[in-house]
């Protein structure tokens, strides 16, 4: 009986064994395959080849259009805002007539004279000069008095009380802004109305 058992075990190993060689053998020919299909790749059909080409080409011209798109757009921006520092860096020009303007017309030893009423006269004309250079070169004073404050236009530096006035309303411009184009040079800075103390309460006690 145990000799039965060890002839089995004996056949059931050599079977084993059998197979693994076999497995192995396998193994070796699928390998030796494929580095031949390496070696040998399959040849594309020339219309294969032609629809790669196509595809080639189609994505570069694409890119080239995208990079030519980019350059034009650059191009345009270049020329229309290219003077904005240049413009931004003018305006301080009006900024200084309009100061030395407020001094002038404050200076009590000058008050009522004619050579005040004079310079003022020779200011205000370099002050339109000034103005109508800018527009020539699309860059516009924004209007703010009796306007609505825009966040996007103006800045509020204070509030003023006036009943008179919806609140919210621009009722003194402190300093001028201006648009180049459809683009913001610098925002006008303004102070804007509120209600008076005295309103709210009246309105508390209704």
């Amino acid at each position: 009986m145990e000799k039965e058992e060890n002839n089995k075990s004996q056949t059931d190993n050599s079977l084993e064994k059998e197979d693994e060689k076999i497995d192995a053998k396998n193994n070796i020919q699928n390998s030796d395959k494929n580095m031949e299909e390496n070696k040998h790749p399959v040849e594309k059909t020339p219309e294969e080849k032609i629809t790669e080409l196509e595809d080639k080409v189609a994505r570069t011209f694409a890119e080239m259009e995208n990079q030519r798109r980019r350059f034009e757009k650059e191009k345009e921006e270049a020329f229309e805002y290219g003077g904005f520092a240049f413009a931004k860096e003018a305006l301080n020009l009006i900024d200084n007539l309009e100061r030395s303007k407020k001094i002038l017309e404050n200076d009590e030893s000058l008050k009522d004279s004619n050579a005040l009423k004079k310079t003022l006269e020779h200011l205000n004309i370099i002050n339109k000069d000034l103005i109508s250079i800018f527009l020539k070169n699309n860059i516009k004073p924004i209007e703010s008095l009796n306007k609505k404050l825009d966040p996007n236009l103006h800045q509020a530096m204070m509030e003023i009380e006036d009943d008179r006035k919806e609140p919210g309303t621009i009722v003194q411009e402190i300093q001028k802004g201006f648009m180049i184009k459809d683009r913001l040079l610098r925002p006008s800075l303004v102070g804007v109305s509120k209600k008076s103390e005295n309103q709210d309460e009246d309105k508390k006690d209704e």
